[in-house]
């Protein structure tokens, strides 16, 4: 009987987990689609409305993009982490927050989801769902570019969560929205982004063949970024570790 207890037991935490699992997949699904949605759907609108001002329409896309960050960072973070990017995955994998087949369903799930969200977009414009990226985005200084903004989110979000975990929502979008501004590439910062954005026509495209150079300044970018705010979270534990102690990642 006890056996048999256990057993039960077992298999109850075994579809709990489970659950859990699927809940924080759903929350990257519908989170990284709108996500692409505003992304996307907003840089249509933008031309649409701007006449030819390519400054308004890049406010306009940064506008709605960090808006739609920040809500979308509060609502779902406490489900699933809102990663919505492969690389803040990788850097929570890294952290050991999530198990190697956690963090390779979150980045599947994120890509599915990023490029269903700029179908949705095409639809809701009425134009055809897949098309094939025309805007060039290549050379040494849209590589930099990416590398430094994705470097720039990684550090904002490692350090927001230790030192002001309940304004990472604000400072990622308020970031993002600045990045938009300062880079070269309008800072794409997330490979499941690219990839979607790789099969749109739109104002927020890039041509596929730019993709993979994009990809890989991203992620060299993130892991820079994890290593500097480790070391600066490090050496400030080690310095004052009583005032530390109260705030860890975990506490979001």
């Amino acid at each position: 009987m006890r056996a048999r207890r256990d057993c039960c037991t077992c298999s109850q935490s075994g579809c709990e987990a489970l659950m859990n699992l699927w809940r924080k997949l759903l929350a990257e699904f519908v989170g990284t689609g709108l996500l692409l949605t505003i992304i996307v759907g907003s840089g249509i609108m933008a031309v649409l409305l701007a006449a030819g001002n390519d400054a308004i329409a890049l406010l306009a896309n940064a506008s709605a993009t960090a808006a739609g960050l920040y809500v979308l960072i509060t609502l779902l973070g406490p489900i699933s982490g809102a990663h919505f990017n492969p690389v803040v995955t990788l850097a929570m994998r890294w952290q050991g927050e999530l198990t190697n087949g956690e963090a390779m369903g979150y980045i599947v799930v994120q890509c599915v989801a990023a490029i269903a969200g700029v179908m949705l977009t095409h639809a809701m414009f009425g134009m055809p769902l897949v098309q094939v990226g025309i805007h060039a985005r290549t050379g040494a200084a849209l590589w930099i570019s990416e590398g430094l903004a994705t470097f720039g989110l990684l550090v904002t979000i490692l350090l927001g969560r230790v030192h002001r975990p309940g304004a990472v929502p604000i400072l990622v979008a308020a970031y993002i929205f600045s990045a938009y501004w300062f880079t070269a590439s309008t800072s794409f910062a997330n490979p499941a982004v690219t990839l979607a954005r790789s099969l749109t026509q739109t104002f927020s495209g890039i041509r596929p063949e730019d993709v993979a150079a994009f990809v890989v300044a991203q992620i060299a970018g993130g892991v820079v970024g994890m290593a500097v705010a480790c070391g600066f979270v490090a050496h400030d534990r080690r310095t004052s570790p009583k005032s530390n102690s109260a705030v860890t990642p975990a506490s979001r």
